[in-house]
């Protein structure tokens, strides 16, 4: 374990600082170049190519960050912005935007060349990457990601428009050529689908938002866009952004509660493509709204409870920091982390300790802090629920393998690896989507496969070992 310092200049923290009373600093030890000075408010919405101020109700944005008003007292989470809360009928003023923009494939949007799409996103992309600053302090005040990851996401997202561009004009290259298939002749064009509602996840509002977001945009199709529950404050910046990149009614912005906005878009039957990331309940629930249900197009990306499986024969030293990364990564909050380590039993006991170890040595903080790897949780509420997950883990003959596993700080959970896992405890079927470690071990490989064949999860899997 490393040893335990004292804060250095540059901010880095020991592994055991989180339990200190001043692991939440005073508004007067954040550097300079990280505060969030007076906050952030969005005070306007995106509809039909103008910027219309709010009037109406809006919602607080606290940071995950809390922050201590004096020595001794107890840290709150800062109040960082407001987003407005708007209603169904502004939210179907949008769509309305959307559906006349689309024009029922006859709109200027869809009837663009590629290469005049292309040129609106370009332009979009500029823009955007000269808000990177603004957005990266956003992500790491509002969702609590360390500034390495937050300027990661927003670089991966600007490459992502730019490889997506690419692949249009290759994809644009080959449908102009003639192919002969079983003797016929034919010529094959991808064209829009229509209107599309994109709502995306609050763990990559950015990124994973985008990857629905400019696809539909670049194929001709016209969006309602509906920022995440959390991480919604960095679309601030963007808002101009969008309103001069594209055309009046091709990209509308809502904000509020999606029980107020989403749900009238989608009773209305305007919405031809479903864009959601986020969980199965929330999905289906929001796709039965739809009158023709059958006929809506759906890109979804849902729930996970993503296994690592550790074969006998597998390199220890691999499958240790493998899955540790894979599990604790953002603090877990990924649905491509490792939620729950299958390993064979004659390894089982020094896994345990090895992941013990190295989660020990992760060093917990504040985003802006350097080397920081385990940052507070921007979820109201999921300290209490991770910690009943370990609470009923350990009724069930879990325990706590790694030192303070499962301790609570304010918004702050430090991790905890549960060891042996059964399948009664509640952490073997819920995805816990935080910073909890499971570790099951298996007997035979017939253990696992029915495992995976049981769950009602379906992303992915990770193997180690032949």
């Amino acid at each position: 374990m490393k040893p335990e310092t004292e804060s250095s200049v540059d901010g880095n923290k020991s592994s055991k600082n989180w339990a200190k009373p001043d692991f939440f600093p005073n508004a007067e030890n954040i550097p300079e170049k990280f505060r969030l000075e007076g906050g952030v408010s969005i005070n306007q919405t995106l509809i039909a190519g103008e910027l219309r101020e709010w009037h109406g109700p809006f919602a607080e944005v606290r940071s995950p960050v809390c922050l201590r008003a004096a020595k001794g007292a107890e840290p709150e989470p800062v109040l960082i912005g407001k987003t407005p809360l708007m209603d169904g009928d502004t939210a179907l003023q949008a769509l309305d935007a959307a559906v006349a923009a689309y024009g029922q494939g006859s709109g200027a949007w869809p009837s663009f060349s590629v290469a005049q799409r292309i040129e609106h996103v370009e332009q979009f992309l500029t823009e955007m990457r000269s808000h990177r600053e603004a957005v990266v302090e956003l992500l790491m005040w509002e969702i609590g990601k360390t500034r390495k990851d937050a300027s990661k996401e927003f670089d991966r997202t600007a490459d992502y428009i730019s490889d997506t561009i690419h692949e249009l004009k290759v994809l644009d290259r080959r449908s102009s050529r003639f192919e002969t298939v079983g003797g016929v002749v034919a010529q094959t064009r991808r064209l829009p689908v229509g209107v599309a509602l994109c709502m995306g996840p609050y763990n990559y509002p950015l990124n994973e938002t985008f990857t629905t977001l400019i696809p539909a945009l670049i194929m001709g199709n016209t969006v309602v866009f509906k920022p995440a529950k959390y991480g919604v404050l960095l679309i601030g910046p963007l808002l101009k952004a969008f309103q001069t990149s594209f055309p009046p009614g091709v990209i509308n912005v809502i904000f509020g509660r999606g029980r107020d906005t989403i749900g009238p878009l989608m009773k209305s039957g305007d919405v031809d493509m479903f864009a959601f990331i986020g969980t199965h309940k929330g999905a289906s629930a929001l796709k039965q709204m739809h009158p023709k249900p059958h006929r809506l197009k759906a890109v979804l990306g849902l729930d996970a409870n993503n296994p690592a499986i550790v074969l006998p024969d597998a390199d220890l030293d691999l499958a240790v920091s493998e899955c540790v990364a894979g599990a604790l990564s953002f603090n877990g909050q990924r649905c491509t982390a490792l939620k729950l380590l299958l390993v064979h039993e004659s390894l089982a006991e020094e896994f345990v300790s090895r992941v013990s170890t190295a989660v020990n040595d992760l060093v917990a903080g504040m985003p802006w802090e350097t080397d920081v790897s385990l940052t507070p949780l921007p979820e109201p509420g999921k300290v209490t629920y991770l910690r009943s997950l370990v609470d009923n883990a350990e009724a069930n003959g879990a325990t706590i393998a790694n030192e303070g596993g499962g301790q609570v700080n304010g918004t702050y959970f430090h991790p905890a690896v549960l060891y042996p896992i059964t399948t009664e405890m509640r952490v073997y079927r819920e995805e816990q989507f935080g910073p909890l470690i499971p570790v099951v071990a298996f007997r035979d490989e017939a253990e696992v496969i029915r495992h995976v064949r049981d769950s009602e999860f379906g992303q992915q899997l990770s193997i180690f070992g032949t």
